[in-house]
């Protein structure tokens, strides 16, 4: 069989990504200051490096948002956020969709769309209702469950870290967490630049490992990002 050239970058990129997330079970990402945000207050695009446990960055997100989509929806809006490799090529797409920002409309709650290599999805984050907890189903492809992830009642990072578990789907076991690192009060105070750090086992699934990505990047969105007069959630509601 004979591919198309679209079928042997797709292919390329899938090795690609096995080979960096096969070796890792630890992620950190750091979210960059933008100046112009820090001065005027004006909601720019978000931009992050991803890195391995050692420091060295192995891909850079940037969200691909319109103007008005960000400055009007603030934290609620929906993205597209690029992640490109070392070598400059999209290796993973996320996508998500607008959706409603409180947990008094169970019906129609967060996700976000996991795509490796783009336009191919390999999972989905898709919030679970509760009335006091974050709580996140992590699904394959098919839309079958796969883990949860639970979060504290009060989401403040006040002088700490925060942890989301990443659990069994029995919720008994936990696997691994998403952390939001402590940054520092005058970064806290003054920006919405985050650290987090992503720990899971390292025989997990590659693509699941990329979709604890995506997760981490919804969490952030979610909890973590403030714009314009718009504070930070300290929970569910």
């Amino acid at each position: 069989m004979i591919l198309t050239h679209k079928q042997t970058c797709q292919l390329g990129i899938r090795l690609s990504i096995h080979q960096q997330h096969s070796k890792i079970d630890q992620i950190l990402i750091h979210q960059q200051i933008e100046l112009l945000e820090v001065l005027t207050g004006f909601e720019t695009n978000n931009k992050y490096e991803i890195k391995n446990s050692f420091g060295q960055r192995v891909y850079f997100a940037v969200e691909d948002t319109d103007c008005c989509t960000r400055n009007c929806c603030g934290p609620s809006r929906p993205f597209t956020l690029r992640i490109i490799d070392n070598m400059g090529q999209e290796v993973m797409t996320l996508e998500r969709p607008l959706r409603c920002s409180s947990c008094c409309c169970p019906c129609c709650l967060q996700e976000i769309e996991i795509q490796a290599p783009p336009g191919v999805p390999v999972g989905y984050v898709i919030q679970t209702w509760h009335p006091c907890l974050p709580k996140f189903t992590i699904q394959n492809e098919k839309r079958d469950d796969v883990l949860k992830i639970s979060g504290p009642c009060v989401v403040c990072s006040c002088c700490g870290d925060v942890d989301f578990e990443i659990k069994s789907l029995d919720e008994q076991t936990v696997v691994g967490k998403i952390s939001k690192h402590w940054t520092g009060i005058l970064r806290e105070a003054f920006t919405d630049a985050d650290n987090f750090g992503i720990q899971f086992p390292l025989d997990l699934d590659v693509k699941m490992k990329a979709v604890m990505i995506g997760a981490c990047f919804l969490i952030d969105f979610m909890f973590f990002e403030s714009s314009g007069n718009q504070e930070q959630r300290s929970g569910v509601w």
